[in-house]
């Protein structure tokens, strides 16, 4: 079965004034890479559709969707917070971002793909269910894993986050819920300053000081999150694919590259063959220098392009 792509125009029309890192460029970045290394032929390139209000309320408050609606911009920006602005396609953008990972996690679990990669934006891992926050609106690998437990009826999901951001917002979706396993790494301190405190026993958060290099996260998934996932038996797995630990992204201080995304990949597929029909969902998340994102994220769809 072949590894789906899911994409859509709105993603590049969605931006936050000249300069900022997270641009419509990264998706470009991405797709030069997979034309240049010819590998674009080789996957399963799909619209992502828009999502559902349905699917979006069962991670995000219906009063948060339509203040969201209500402070759309018909020209311009408006401001979320010093980081965080909308313009007229942002609501679209997000939309079709959710709809992507749910659309995607339909067709893993109905067997039509082997796997599949949203490559969207905006990212999601920060949005928290009643707040927009860190360049994230609605939060689309949470949507997609609530998707998967209630319109499919699945028992036991997986979310694995490695973004040098802490994923906030898809703890505060799942804190406490025994159908999810979480395990992410991600600087510490560092913003959002959150995911050391309070931590449910279905979080497995390991934060990491900066200038971690490749091989300490190479400790921490054997010796934690597998442990941690076989344990679970994930009948699917979701992937938060930020790509800015690596070592020349400057948003971040951390050391991983993309030999490291490459190998955490193939880590998640085995798990995944062990316990979930091979069953994996990978949505973008950060990842701010364009080089190196175009080459991280290639590195991680070789690995599922493999099976």
């Amino acid at each position: 079965m072949p590894t789906g792509y899911y994409t859509h125009p709105e993603f590049l029309l969605h931006e936050m004034g000249h300069f900022h890192p997270e641009c419509p460029e990264r998706l470009t970045a991405i797709e030069d890479h997979l034309i240049s290394h010819g590998m674009d032929g080789l996957l399963d390139r799909r619209d992502a559709p828009a999502a559902t209000r349905e699917q979006i309320e069962r991670v995000h408050l219906s009063s948060y969707i339509d203040s969201l609606q209500a402070v759309s911009p018909a020209a311009g920006y408006h401001a979320i917070d010093p980081d965080t602005s909308m313009n007229p396609h942002t609501l679209a953008a997000a939309t079709h971002a959710a709809g992507a990972a749910v659309a995607a996690t339909d067709a893993v679990i109905a067997g039509e793909l082997e796997n599949a990669f949203c490559c969207v934006r905006p990212p999601g891992h920060h949005a928290e269910p009643d707040r927009a926050m860190g360049f994230c609106f609605y939060n689309n690998v949470a949507i997609a894993a609530r998707h998967a437990l209630q319109a499919h009826g699945l028992e036991r999901v997986a979310i694995v986050d490695f973004d040098v951001h802490h994923g906030n917002g898809t703890e505060a979706a799942f804190r406490g819920d025994e159908r999810v396993l979480m395990c992410s790494i991600f600087q510490h301190p560092f913003y959002p300053y959150s995911g050391t405190e309070h931590v449910a026993p279905n979080m497995a958060n390991i934060p990491l000081p900066a200038y971690t290099n490749g091989l300490a996260v190479r400790e921490v998934v054997e010796t934690i999150w597998l442990p941690r996932l076989d344990a679970f038996k994930p009948q699917m797995i979701f992937i938060s694919a930020g790509f800015d630990a690596h070592r020349e992204d400057d948003l971040g201080q951390m050391g991983l590259v993309e030999q490291d995304y490459a190998w955490i990949t193939t880590q998640l597929m085995a798990v995944a063959d062990r316990h979930a029909r091979r069953r994996i969902v990978s949505c973008l998340e950060g990842g701010y220098n364009l080089s190196a994102l175009g080459r991280s994220v290639l590195a991680h769809l070789k690995v599922l392009l493999e099976g």
